[in-house]
């Protein structure tokens, strides 16, 4: 399908545009953060041409609808945040769909508690001081707007209804989608 400027699709079935606030957005981006692990983290948005981009982690997505990140101090996301905080996530949660675009506002700290709360064993792998090493920072990303792209009934669902409008010749499209909206 192709997209448009704003998100959308050139999906014109009503059924199948949900769009989602407070709690069940929180929870459908929870939901497909978990999913998808990782995302592409793009910093530099307003200052710099190109936009950086990396693949990151995701740690956690809070109550708030806030999502969590590490990060090492002297890193070159750290300092771009901290000259333009306006930041892209990306998620691919399968390669069909669990699909979320996020733009929100990343604030980069230093809170031993809930680096605590978010520390695994792997995240040694870039910090090897663990947990208490001085060079992590959390980023966390506070989403001002967000779109996702999913299937109502899951992936095998969903196969099977395209393999029958194949053969049918009906739609029997079983996407879902429309805005996040976490305040």
């Amino acid at each position: 399908m192709e997209t448009s400027q704003n998100g959308s699709t050139n999906n014109t079935q009503e059924e199948n545009i949900k769009d989602l606030t407070g709690g069940k957005a929180i929870e459908k981006l929870r939901e497909l953060a978990e999913k998808a692990e990782s995302c592409f983290f793009c910093t530099n948005i307003k200052t710099g041409v190109p936009l950086s981009v990396r693949p990151m982690a995701i740690q956690q997505v809070d109550d708030e609808g806030n999502i969590w990140f590490m990060s090492m101090k002297d890193s070159h996301k750290n300092g771009e945040i901290s000259s333009d905080p306006f930041t892209h996530l990306l998620f691919q949660a399968t390669a069909h769909s669990g699909f979320v675009n996020i733009y929100g506002i990343s604030e980069i700290s230093r809170d031993q508690a809930k680096i605590d709360e978010l520390w695994k064993p792997i995240a040694k792998t870039w910090f090897q001081g663990g947990k208490d090493d001085p060079n992590i920072t959390l980023i966390k990303v506070i989403p001002s707007e967000g779109y996702y792209w999913d299937n109502k009934h899951g992936n095998a669902v969903a196969f099977l209804k395209m393999a029958a409008s194949v053969i049918s010749g009906k739609t029997m499209d079983d996407s879902v989608e429309g805005t996040l909206d976490i305040d």
